[in-house]
């Protein structure tokens, strides 16, 4: 078998199985139910099963190490192992949660367990020591900003389509095929839960899905830092409107003296939602900021690495001031709408 056809087929694979795994999953929600309800904190109006993420936890690592392990440039075994490992660790304790709460230390705890296995393998591939501290709260907030953004119907599976894809593109031009495969696989299994999270969405995400989202978001950006450092600051500007909204939301609150560690509906996408936008719109909106704006950032970043850090600052920025205005502008249409604004 070539290896065109075997990453093809990896690729392939992870749509087909994350599909049918969602499939099964939306059954077994209604069996045990596990249904998300409407309330004044969240942005659907039907009950919802959740827990369709565990599609692609399940397809992601069947062929992800695959990939990692027998494409072109190939990554030791010990690596592939790491990676499937955290991600094991994150979805199970969200499998956990999503069938009852689980208290906020153990689940920190996990995170910050599977964030530090990622950090701990680089170690053993030369990484400096000192990178460990940085790299785990980098993961473990990457897990909890993906899962804050998990609100709206097909809007996280539709983001983790693009990172993952634009990923897997920095590694093929770093000719690193077998990372690129990796991320595809990633990439192909949030395709097959979207597909059922569209809206309107039969099925959502949950933590099994969202928390993982966000380590392999992290651990992908991770490795190809790993290959060249010049490479971090595309990966980040891919994930610009997601790091943005979730960082800025939280500031926001802390500045406001909220609890900002309790559920709420201040997120621009929420605050999109409740303004009367569609959760079809809100979802372009962020897809229009990703291609017309974080593609050719992340393009002009990776041609010139010696500006690459200037145009990532320069791109958040941007995001920083579209974020204001998008929320004043939400705020002034919901007052005219006669829409309820408090968090």
């Amino acid at each position: 078998m070539s290896f065109t056809a075997l990453a093809l087929g990896m690729v392939l694979a992870s749509l087909l199985i994350a599909a049918a795994v969602v499939r099964g999953a939306i059954a077994y929600a209604h069996r045990r139910g596990m249904m998300d309800l409407p309330g004044q904190r969240r942005s659907h109006t039907i009950p919802t099963p959740r827990g369709g993420g565990i599609g692609i936890v399940v397809a992601v690592i069947l062929t992800m190490p695959v990939a990692l392990c027998l494409l072109p440039e190939p990554w030791p075994l010990t690596v592939a192992t790491a990676l499937a490992l955290a991600t094991a660790m994150v979805a199970a304790v969200g499998w956990w949660d999503d069938h009852r709460s689980l208290p906020v230390l153990p689940r920190l705890g996990i995170q910050l367990l599977a964030a530090a296995v990622i950090a701990l393998v680089l170690v053993g591939r030369g990484m400096a020591w000192w990178w460990v501290p940085l790299l785990v709260l980098a993961g473990t907030w990457s897990i909890n900003l993906h899962n804050f953004m998990d609100g709206i119907d097909g809007l996280l599976a539709q983001q983790v389509m693009f990172v993952a894809a634009g990923l897997g593109l920095l590694a093929w031009v770093a000719a690193q095929p077998a990372l690129a495969g990796a991320a595809a696989c990633v990439a192909a299994a949030a395709l097959g839960f979207w597909i059922y999270n569209r809206p309107r969405a039969r099925i959502f995400m949950g933590d099994v899905g969202s928390g993982t989202m966000g380590l392999l978001i992290f651990a992908l950006t991770a490795l190809l830092w790993w290959v060249d450092w010049h490479l971090l600051w595309p990966a980040l500007i891919l994930s610009s409107s997601f790091v943005a909204d979730a960082s800025l939301t939280l500031l926001a609150r802390m500045a406001n003296g909220r609890r900002w560690y309790t559920a709420h509906r201040e997120h621009l996408y929420q605050w999109m939602v409740r303004s009367g936008f569609t959760h079809a719109t809100g979802g372009a909106c962020y897809l229009a900021w990703n291609l017309l704006v974080a593609v050719p950032s992340a393009v002009l970043a990776w041609s010139q690495p010696a500006r690459s850090i200037p145009i990532c600052l320069s791109t958040y920025l941007l995001a920083t001031a579209v974020w204001i205005y998008m929320k004043r502008r939400c705020l002034r249409r919901a007052l005219l709408k006669g829409r309820h604004v408090t968090s």
